[in-house]
């Protein structure tokens, strides 16, 4: 009986999930969306900056790539932002949000900046693979602390209108590109001083990241409740200190934790597609959907613009403003509807819509009653509604888990479908509009493209209709039973693990 009562894991009794998620809303949670949010314009700034740098960087008096060398810098990013989610996914639900939110920033500070002093092909290749790690990993410690310190009845809005922030750094990208590939800069520095913009803005977040404190969640599951409740209490005088008042806490929602479980990657595997099934299909249909739809409209962008439209190279940046503003209003419109009206419903109407007006878009394209702008109107329309799609999925991934596998589960699935949307939808598209030019075009086989694509977003969401969780509203403890909770509060609803398939 003693050795038992030694070796029994020690459990405590926590109030911190019911005290986040009473909290008003203040100067401390901007803090936390404008601290850790910027991870999403870096990325936007980072993917336009190198698609303007496409042009530039074959040049005699830059590096003199070939069009295979630049399309490999695209890829070596994008495989550096897998790795960087899977690897540091873990690392964050291991070692604390705060210490992965500081360490991936820096690594893509590094890795961008060092970008902008490269001297040849294998340099810089390097040096994108290092960048797309750290944002890779911005992802899943970004999220998980976002979703983790933001109150319940926010949390929703918050997190779409973050992930949507993605289009304010690419249509800063296309200002900046307007500018720095222009004759005003000479060309040999124009690409160098491209890549130095999202190192100086990271900078400045970096530390303002200092005053963030460590998820108090995190605290709770991982056998520090004591510092976790501190916590708590020194953002309730922060709070309080601003003039704002603090509801009392409800006792009945306390609940009682362990240290969690290890938990190795055949374990993760099995609590994905054996205790929660329904909820992995749902997961990874949302993330690979979008993917493909934003992966095949946005990297043969300029192609369709210049084979189909004859838009010259050097104009092309200003039709991705109205396409970037569209793609940036959209998650924040409608975002709060997510809170208010609801997860699935959402989901499906934004998945839904955005398919049906891309197959109208497909209809006018074929029939060649588009021209350039009116295309980039429709382009806009279509993602002003996918955008808060695709924003709500990383939502989804994010809020469906238990907590302590959050990270874990952003990176799990953000892989899965980078690996399929990432790499299939450009080699489709860009197949499909092949090397016609300007004289010939063939719309047909580019239109059945949008076709597929469009059938695509309306098959997600209805995934999201039948099988979707509503979430909206609830503690992220009533959504998935934590891994380290020993008992749940008398009344609570969490809904229980499904049964294995």
């Amino acid at each position: 009986m003693t050795a038992v009562a030694e070796t029994a894991p020690k459990s405590a009794r926590s109030l911190v999930p019911a005290r986040m998620d009473r909290l008003p809303w203040t100067h401390f949670h901007w803090l936390v969306v404008v601290g850790l949010g910027v991870s999403w314009i870096l990325d936007g700034l980072e993917v336009q900056i190198v698609a303007l740098n496409s042009a530039p960087l074959t040049d005699k008096a830059t590096l003199a790539l070939t069009t295979q060398q630049v399309g490999l810098l695209g890829t070596s990013y994008l495989i550096g932002q897998v790795v960087g989610a899977l690897f540091f996914g873990r690392l964050t639900d291991t070692l604390g949000r705060k210490k992965l939110f500081i360490i991936t920033l820096a690594i893509y500070l590094l890795g961008s900046g060092i970008g902008g002093l490269s001297w040849n092909f294998w340099s810089l290749m390097v040096c994108r693979f290092i960048a797309g790690t750290g944002i890779g990993g911005e992802y899943t410690a970004i999220n998980s602390a976002i979703d983790e310190m933001i109150p319940s009845r926010f949390r929703g809005r918050v997190d779409i209108a973050v992930n949507g922030t993605y289009w304010a750094g690419a249509a800063l990208g296309s200002g900046v590109g307007l500018y720095l590939f222009s004759s005003h800069v000479p060309i040999q520095w124009g690409w160098r001083i491209g890549f130095f913009i999202g190192p100086v803005l990271g900078l400045v977040i970096i530390f303002l990241r200092r005053s963030i404190p460590e998820s108090p969640r995190w605290l709770m599951t991982h056998g520090r409740n004591d510092e976790a409740e501190a916590t708590v209490d020194e953002i309730e005088r922060r709070i309080e200190a601003e003039g704002a008042q603090v509801p009392p806490v409800d006792e009945s929602k306390a609940m009682e934790v362990k240290d969690p479980p290890h938990i190795g990657f055949f374990q993760l595997t099995r609590i994905f597609f054996g205790t929660y099934p329904k909820r992995s299909v749902y997961g990874f249909t949302m993330m690979a959907t979008q993917a493909f739809l934003f992966n095949a409209i946005f990297f043969t962008y300029a192609l369709v613009l210049q084979k189909f439209y004859s838009v010259p190279a050097g104009h092309i940046a200003y039709y991705y403003f109205p396409f970037a503003v569209g793609n940036l209003i959209g998650p924040l419109l409608l975002g709060p509807l997510f809170d208010s009206i609801g997860r699935r419903k959402m989901i499906f109407f934004t998945y839904g819509v955005s398919g049906v007006l891309l197959l109208v878009s497909a209809s006018l394209f074929n029939a060649g009653v588009l021209s350039a702008t009116t295309q980039t109107l429709m382009w806009s329309i279509v993602f002003f509604f996918a955008s808060a799609g695709a924003s709500s999925a990383y939502l989804t991934v994010s809020e469906i888990f238990p907590l302590e596998l959050r990270g874990q589960a952003i990176s799990y699935f953000f892989a899965i479908s980078q690996g399929i949307g990432g790499s299939l939808a450009p080699t489709i598209f860009g197949h499909l509009i092949g090397g016609q030019n300007n004289k010939h075009v063939q719309t047909g086989p580019l239109t059945w493209g949008y076709v597929i694509g469009a059938v695509i977003m309306i098959i997600g969401g209805l995934v999201a209709w039948f099988i979707g969780v509503d979430s909206e509203g609830k503690s992220l403890e009533d959504i998935a039973d934590p891994l380290s909770a020993v008992k749940r509060p008398e009344g609570g609803v969490s809904p229980q693990a499904e049964p294995a398939s």
